[in-house]
């Protein structure tokens, strides 16, 4: 028996046009019980990176593709099919690079290889929707002599960030910062310089503030005004709104917000004609602000989200969703004086004519650094089979 395990370098998170390097350790375990132990024999082992889709079949209306031919090889044991057992689709995947050939290993030896791959640009992001599902794979394959093929595979997230497939480093980097006494890849030298490159977009986005300023009313009148200080954010970073309802004609009973993401499929590839938009809350705060003269709220934008995104078959928005209870009523009939004359009581009414209505504010929610993402990730960095 071999035991395999593949360890990313750094975390399960990525950017698109990183360098994903995982370590794959072979080891033939000496057991203390065992009183035969021999050497044992890999033929070949082999990694690839592919990006599985799978389309909800009472949303999405896909093409005919003709798969016949990755259909005859997914038949085939021995030919190594990265994505064999998986559902829907393979829709992008690297070239395999073939970690070694005839490998032998003795009672208690293990032997460690890299496997390093660039991440494609033009992939789409990490993605579990109610529609579609993009899902990031490193798989490995293994082969015994005249056995089939075993797969380990390794999930991880991909982020995209648009702007870095366009990016031209400067070609002379002497006036770049360096270390004169390490020797740095180039490879490891551009990634380095990608991450670093993708922080800076990031908080040149969204730390732009602009006062915000939108009037609350519906067919009665006014009921306040809405301030939010910027409308780009990070995954991790937090909305903060702020409400005035001291100049409004009408009061507000209740109010809640909610942060949600709206997925919806293109025209030719829905399945019904006019078929409704899916949403997802991931934060909401409700407030009674009945007499209140400011209200604020605070909604968490979740690591484990996935940034607004398009491609040619679904897309994905983020929005504010806003829900107001007023009433027409003015605001001193709210409450009635105890009969009592020596005690003051005050109760509210037990019944109130109420309107709702509601209202949506576009958002746009970027990636963060890959790093912080990782610590929330909901897959590991290593994984393990034996053979």
């Amino acid at each position: 028996m071999i035991e395999v395990l593949a360890k990313l370098g750094r975390g399960p998170v990525f950017l698109a046009g990183e360098m994903l390097e995982c370590v794959i350790t072979f080891t033939n375990p000496l057991s203390a019980s065992s009183t035969s132990a021999s050497s044992e024999m890999l033929a070949w082992a082999s990694a690839q990176i592919h990006c599985q889709f799978h389309a909800s079949e009472s949303r999405v209306a896909l093409p005919p593709s003709d798969g016949s031919k990755p259909d005859v090889q997914a038949e085939n044991e021995t030919v190594f099919v990265p994505n064999r057992g998986e559902r829907g689709q393979c829709i992008l995947s690297t070239p395999p690079k073939i970690l070694f050939c005839d490998l032998r290993l003795d009672p208690g030896e293990s032997k460690s290889y890299s496997y390093c791959e660039t991440l494609p640009v033009d992939g789409p992001p990490s993605f579990r929707g109610q529609s579609v599902k993009y899902v990031y794979k490193l798989t490995i394959g293994c082969q015994r002599v005249n056995s089939p093929i075993k797969l380990l595979r390794v999930p991880f997230r991909v982020l995209v960030l648009h702007g870095l497939k366009d990016y031209q480093f400067p070609q002379d980097e002497a006036v770049a910062p360096s270390n004169p006494f390490l020797e740095e890849e180039e490879g490891l030298k551009k990634d380095s310089r990608l991450a670093d490159l993708a922080t800076e977009l990031l908080m040149v986005a969204t730390s732009r503030r602009s006062l915000h300023l939108y009037n609350i009313s519906n067919t009665r009148g006014k009921v306040g005004t809405f301030c939010i200080f910027k409308t780009v954010y990070k995954i991790g970073e937090d909305v903060i709104g702020t409400f005035n309802f001291s100049e409004g004609d009408i009061p507000c009973l209740q109010y809640s917000v909610s942060l949600q993401t709206e997925e919806s499929v293109r025209e030719e590839f829905q399945r019904r004609r006019g078929q409704p938009v899916s949403y997802s809350t991931h934060a909401r705060h409700q407030e009674a602000c009945l007499h209140t003269a400011q209200s604020s709220f605070s909604l968490p934008v979740p690591l484990s989200s996935t940034p607004g995104f398009t491609t040619d078959i679904v897309s994905l928005k983020w929005r504010l969703h806003f829900e107001f209870v007023t009433s027409g009523e003015s605001a001193g009939t709210y409450v009635v004086r105890g009969s009592q004359p020596e005690a003051v009581t005050w109760t509210g009414v037990e019944q109130i004519q109420v309107d709702t209505f509601s209202w949506d504010l576009p958002i746009k929610v970027l990636p963060t650094n890959p790093i912080l993402a990782s610590y929330v990730s909901q897959f590991s960095s290593t994984n393990s089979i034996s053979i």
